[in-house]
């Protein structure tokens, strides 16, 4: 079991907790008037998700959410950032569709509950789980003009409902994963791709692009609305948050040191330059022509500063090399082995992720001096290899889990104390093991193990760890398990 002595202490205000997304962990799909996602329907085609699951069930948190307000409160968090369903709260999804009182009536007592417990809510309105009748209508994101109506509606529903209470509003979760993946390579809803071995339609060369630029729009009106109509009186704070890795040259000749610059434009610069910047990045211009939407001068003086923060999901680091044939990562070749054939960290269950915390480091430095924002870590995490085939005696006690965090918090702290980014929260990912998309429920992130026959929740190693770095406490005992971890942070 890792042991890390750090003598450096986070910012008083600091917002510290866990982070879920409501499709993942809610279930109850029809309960109180709730309509259906394009999630819903999506992971119940055949060979959509690892193991042919979907949400119905999840872990059932919209009926067990006292119990979970009970757990985050045991294990001292100051806030949780969570997801509202648009499904809940307005069914059908559209401007002029009725809203669910029971939707916004089951939220509201949640937030209540968190509030009661001194959990500050951090909410997300989109976390991908767009209305199907909205899919359904018009084709959803890929209609900007119909979408943005639509979803600044939404929004507006829920700052009037929820806005005297909540202070941290993230408008999208992700972006990149609702174009590409949605769109582009089609592994996740609405599943629309060129490779019509996945998808009966879609444009893999258009579509993502176009849905990309509808997400920034639809982002952009909601925040004016805040700002105009809200923030005076609710005195908040909205933002967007994005996922994007740190890109590592695979070593220091000049094709792969662009290389690097390059995949960082595709998984960041796309969202963030226009947001924080006003402009696209050159190199994706330069990649996609014509196919890259642009905005009108009114439509770019919205889209500039339309976030208070810099909202960070991240999880891993990629070392890149030039000549990739992958568009969507900027035709950059992403490894994790170094050319001395070493691997960059440890393997995660997930193909995609290793374990490097000096990539965190250096992330976070680089959009600290790009964007001159204040950034709010809004996910990050690790899921353990084959964690889902182990006895949950063995499963709790996770050791690649809590060395991942190890890793982060120091350089976290690093990043803060040292190199003097702003850097205002840090929402692991997840509070609980969950349905994880395409991966359906095999892949495990949670610092909370579920056992998905009884729903019991057994807190991991990873959650005791976490909370004796916020807090320090020198030792505790989990299932007689006995940890010591010499940390100094409050």
């Amino acid at each position: 079991m890792a042991v890390a002595t750090i003598d450096k202490k986070l910012p008083k205000d600091f917002l510290w907790g866990f982070a879920t997304a409501a499709f993942q962990i809610e279930g109850s799909m029809a309960a109180d008037g709730r309509g259906p996602s394009i999630w819903d329907g999506f992971a119940k085609l055949p060979g959509k998700t690892q193991d042919g699951k979907g949400g119905e069930v999840a872990t059932d948190s919209y009926n067990r959410w006292r119990e979970d307000v009970d757990l985050l409160a045991s294990y001292g968090v100051k806030s949780y950032r969570f997801s509202i369903s648009w499904s809940r709260i307005i069914p059908l999804g559209g401007r002029d569709d009725p809203i669910n009182p029971a939707g916004i009536a089951w939220y509201s007592r949640f937030i209540d509950e968190l509030l009661s417990r001194g959990i500050t809510p951090f909410v997300t309105l989109y976390h991908w789980d767009l209305p199907q009748s909205l899919q359904d209508r018009y084709g959803g994101w890929l209609n900007k003009d119909e979408i943005v109506q639509d979803y600044t509606r939404y929004a507006k529903v829920c700052f009037e409902a929820f806005g005297d209470r909540v202070k941290h509003w993230l408008t999208m979760n992700e972006p990149w994963c609702v174009a590409i993946l949605g769109y582009g390579r089609g592994v996740f809803a609405p599943g629309r791709s060129s490779d019509r071995e996945r998808s009966p339609e879609g444009d893999s060369s258009t579509e993502p692009w176009i849905v990309g630029h509808s997400v920034i729009l639809a982002h952009a009106h909601a925040v004016k609305l805040y700002r105009e109509e809200f923030k005076p009186t609710q005195k908040g704070l909205v933002g967007i948050t994005l996922n994007g890795d740190w890109a590592m040259p695979y070593d220091d000749s000049p094709e792969n040191m662009d290389a690097a610059q390059h995949a960082l434009d595709f998984a960041i610069g796309w969202y963030a330059d226009p947001i924080y910047l006003g402009h696209y990045p050159p190199y994706m211009r330069e990649v996609l022509g014509a196919r890259m939407p642009d905005f009108t001068p009114e439509e770019w003086a919205l889209v500039k500063g339309s976030s208070d923060f810099y909202g960070m999901n991240t999880y891993t680091t990629n070392l890149c090399r030039a000549g990739g044939d992958d568009e969507f990562q900027g035709n950059v070749d992403y490894t994790f082995t170094r050319p001395d054939g070493t691997q960059l960290g440890t393997q995660a269950h997930c193909a995609w992720l290793q374990d490097y915390p000096d990539g965190f480091r250096s992330l976070l430095n680089y959009l600290y001096k790009r964007y001159k924002l204040p950034i709010y870590v809004t996910e990050n995490g690790f899921a353990v290899k084959g964690e889902n085939d182990m006895p949950i005696e063995q499963a709790i006690i996770d050791t690649d889990r809590v060395n991942y965090f190890t890793g982060t918090t120091t350089a976290l702290l690093g990043a803060i104390h040292e190199d003097g980014v702003d850097v205002r929260s840090y929402f692991p990912w997840s509070f609980l093991d969950n349905f994880e998309w395409a991966d359906g429920y095999l892949t495990r992130f949670g610092v909370t193990y579920v056992d998905y026959e009884t729903q019991k929740r057994y807190p991991k190693a990873s959650a005791k760890f976490l909370l004796k770095v916020r807090v320090f406490v020198p030792n505790f005992t989990i299932l007689g398990f006995s940890v010591s971890f010499p940390l100094y942070m409050s």
